[in-house]
Parts: C-alpha cells; structure tokens; sequence
C-alpha cells in the first residue's frame, strides 16, 4: 500500500473527501440544532459541536435524531471522559486541540474515530504515528494560513492534515488546492448566529462556502 493510499484510506474512515466541518462554538449550545439544520440545506453534512459549549452533546442527540444524513462530532476533546460521553451519545467522531496518547487509545477502546491536534512538524509526526485517520491543525491562520500548510505538505506529502482556526468562507477552498484532507471552519462561517444572529445571514454564507468547495 502507498504512502498516498493510506492517507485517503485513514481519512475516508472518518470523513468524507474534501470535507468542510462547520464547528460550532458558543457559552451554550441553544441554538445548534436550528443552526445545524440551516448548514444541512446548504449541503454542509459535517458539523463539529465543542464541549466548551453548555449542552453540547445535548445538542448533539437532538441533531442526530432530526438530521440522520448529517456526520456530527464534539470538539475539544481533553479526557477520556469526554470519549466516553461522546460515544454514549452517538457522535461520529472526536476532534482535540492536543495530542495524548491515551486519547487516542480510548477513542480505539470505543471505536470511535478520533482527530488529535497538531500545530508544528514534531506534533504532527507525532499524532500520525498513533495511526489517526486526521491531523488537525490549528490555529493555522496566525502561522500564514494556506501558506503554512504549503510549507508544511512538502515535507508531510503523506499526512491527512485538517486546518483550523483561521480557516474562512473566502479561504477554505485554497487549503483544499494545497492538498488538506479538510477543513475546518468557525467563526466566519457560523458569525453571531449561535448567539441570537439572523440564521438567513448563516445560509448565505454556508451557500458562498459551498459553492468555493465545488
């Protein structure tokens, strides 16, 4: 098997190709639900909910039950205790800011897919040799954004990297051109609508986001 064939491989098993996660960030996660099903009629099938965020894996039963075509994780990931609720409450995946070994070995232990994050070589290497099928890499934006992922893919041609933090509407598309296996995308796609925001003004920006990634 191919260097590049593990990596489409490892990725696929958690993610679909070329795929934009919209996360979902905000002090309780009221409005999740009704902004998930917004992203879902754009055509965003990937959502991320953090466990910063009040009733998040709440938010998460509600939206697994009305959106069943829609791939949902939780974000922000530190304990194995977090896996565990994650798991219980029928997640898909689990994403970290952090590398820890005993993550990773919890996720296996559920059988639950799991994305450590990374931000420089030394981490990345580091989170791919724990067989991940995702590295994700953030807060890319105060590095150079897709400039840093350039610098970082010539090296690592053979890891599935996943950048956020920084990542936006306008630029998603250009870290997929520069080979991420996805993207992650926060604030400028979601802007104030976790927190009371016009949900119309969310559709536009989902649809400009969907349309990019064509």
């Amino acid at each position: 098997m191919t260097s590049t064939t593990t990596r489409s491989a490892r990725r696929a098993s958690v993610l679909p190709e070329a795929a934009a996660v919209g996360i979902f960030r905000a002090p309780d996660a009221g409005r999740f639900v009704a902004a998930a099903e917004v992203l879902a009629e754009a055509g965003l099938t990937c959502l991320e909910f953090t466990m910063t965020s009040a009733g998040a894996l709440e938010a998460l039963v509600e939206a697994k039950r009305r959106l069943p075509g829609v791939l949902l994780g939780v974000g922000t990931v530190r304990t194995p205790d977090h896996l565990r609720a994650a798991a219980d409450a029928g997640a898909d995946f689990a994403v970290s800011q952090v590398v820890l070994p005993r993550l990773v070995a919890t996720a296996a232990e559920l059988g639950l897919s799991y994305v450590p994050g990374a931000l420089t070589p030394t981490e990345i290497v580091t989170a791919w040799e724990l067989d991940v099928p995702l590295v994700k890499v953030s807060p890319i934006g105060p590095l150079g954004g897709p400039d840093y992922l350039r610098e970082l893919r010539g090296p690592l041609p053979d890891i599935a990297l996943m950048p956020t933090g920084g990542v936006t509407v306008d630029n998603a598309a250009d870290y997929l051109r520069l080979g991420a296996a996805a993207v992650g995308v926060s604030g400028s796609l979601v802007g104030d609508a976790l927190t009371g925001g016009d949900l119309g003004a969310l559709r536009h920006r989902a649809d400009q986001l969907v349309a990019s990634l064509r």
